[in-house]
């Protein structure tokens, strides 16, 4: 598991990004991909996996 910030989360569009702790990377994120709501500024960790356009956070967790 990966952990990091989020960055942004826009409830009402159901995405947002996280800044990955170890690479400073912003990683998207779809509610579709989340276990527990998140905001931001939330402490999170998560697994990813390659998206159409790039990598997605998946099973994100508040820490």
């Amino acid at each position: 598991m990966k952990t990091g910030k989020v960055k942004f989360f826009n409830v009402s569009k159901g995405f947002g990004f996280i800044v990955e702790d170890d690479t400073n990377q912003d990683i998207f994120v779809h509610q579709s991909g989340l276990i527990h709501e998140i905001r931001e500024n939330d402490r999170v960790s998560f697994e990813v996996k390659d998206g159409k356009k790039g990598l997605n956070a998946i099973n994100v967790e508040r820490i």
